[in-house]
């Protein structure tokens, strides 16, 4: 099976970059390590942890979404509830908790749910966002746990990945494993180079 190592990037829209980089950069501390940009859009990264990345992309005309609680229910079209993002201690919650505050971000009380503790915020794109800490002892990826009353029949199935359920992969050739430069090539110039040769 494929192992994954994390989330790569998450690529979210803004219609203002630079309250997105006040916020994302300044505010809450992630680095922007990349940006590109020509007449009617802009891509920026931001640095979460060593592994992983937030992307916003400024459209002309894009706007903030329209507010909407964590975890409310929704009808229609949907792709999206929120994001939360991992910090090491109790105390990182209640210093984001207050730097929210004083900037004037709507902020939630801290929420136990268990095997995390979280507060609750918007961006200025009004994207949901969660902060969490997870509780020391308690396990949740060592020892998943359901507590669904109605369970779906292929949720009963358990928590590790059921083989046989999909077609088998059949390898590509070697000739079809071309890697062709994409948006973001122009920072590093000769990496199709090195991915081929």
């Amino acid at each position: 099976m494929v192992k994954f190592n994390g989330i790569n990037h998450l690529a979210m829209v803004t219609g203002d970059m630079d309250a997105t980089i006040r916020y994302w950069r300044d505010l809450l501390g992630f680095r922007l390590i990349a940006g590109l940009g020509a007449p009617g859009y802009r891509h920026y990264f931001f640095e979460i942890s060593p592994t992983d990345l937030i992307a916003f992309f400024e459209w002309d005309g894009a706007q903030p979404a329209i507010e909407k609680d964590h975890g409310a229910p929704v009808k229609g079209p949907v792709i999206f509830d929120h994001v939360s993002f991992g910090v090491d201690g109790l105390k990182d919650l209640w210093e984001l908790r207050d730097k929210l505050s004083a900037s004037g971000f709507w902020v939630s009380e801290m929420v136990d749910h268990g095997f995390i503790y979280s507060i609750y915020s918007f961006d200025p794109n009004n994207i949901p966002v969660e902060f969490s800490f997870s509780v020391k002892g308690e396990q949740i990826r060592q020892y998943p746990a359901m507590a669904d009353k109605r369970p779906s029949n292929v949720t009963i199935e358990g928590s590790e990945p059921q083989l046989g359920k999909w077609p088998d992969a059949i390898p590509s050739s070697q000739d079809d494993r071309n890697i062709f430069p994409g948006s973001g090539s122009e920072l590093f110039h000769g990496i199709k180079d090195k991915l081929n040769g």
